[in-house]
């Protein structure tokens, strides 16, 4: 019998020149979907990466996951048996079909900024405070940020373990390249 497992945590294959062949997307519903699936996904060692939806993808939430197209039916059944049904999955074919990257970083000088979909966080790169938050319209935002803001990015709180909205997962996504940016500082 054939193990399929044994394509888990493999890197999502990128060539040189930038092509996404051999990559899918799954398109869901609600933002809510996503997060479970990403969180479903992860847990269970796949290399997935929540984008924004490509401009010819109307239907569905503002956000996707890519997957290794080769792993699609083992992906599926794995949502499947947490009732996480995509609306479709549709093959990277072509640069139309790429997804957007939902992060985009700002330096200041002395300050950060990384932008996730609609939310900002900014930090002071000397101390790693975070100075402000911003962006989304959700109604947790002001809290998020009254949660964080003054405190450095080791002593301020996950948004993802306080946040209950689409703003909150995406100050989420932002805190983790925020992270992520400040190793290469």
């Amino acid at each position: 019998m054939f193990n399929f497992s044994l394509f888990k945590k493999k890197d999502i294959p990128r060539h040189e020149s930038g092509s996404r062949a051999g990559l899918g997307i799954l398109v869901f519903e609600h933002t809510s979907d996503v997060i479970q699936a990403e969180k479903r996904l992860r847990s269970e060692g796949w290399d997935i990466r929540v984008m924004g939806p490509p401009p010819e993808i109307q239907t569905g939430c503002d956000l996707v996951v890519e997957f290794p197209l080769i792993e699609q039916l083992n992906i599926l059944r794995l949502l499947e048996g947490f009732d996480i049904k995509p609306l479709q999955v549709v093959p990277v074919t072509g640069p139309l079909l790429k997804p957007v990257d939902l992060f985009q970083i700002k330096d200041f000088g002395d300050f950060l900024m990384v932008r996730a979909a609609n939310m900002k966080l900014t930090i002071e790169k000397k101390t790693r405070s975070i100075v402000n938050i911003s962006g989304g319209g959700c109604p947790d935002v002001p809290y998020l940020a009254a949660e964080m803001v003054g405190k450095t990015l080791s002593e301020s709180p996950r948004p993802l373990d306080i946040g209950h909205t689409l703003c909150g997962y995406a100050l989420g996504l932002a805190f983790e390249e925020m992270h992520k940016q400040c190793l290469l500082l």
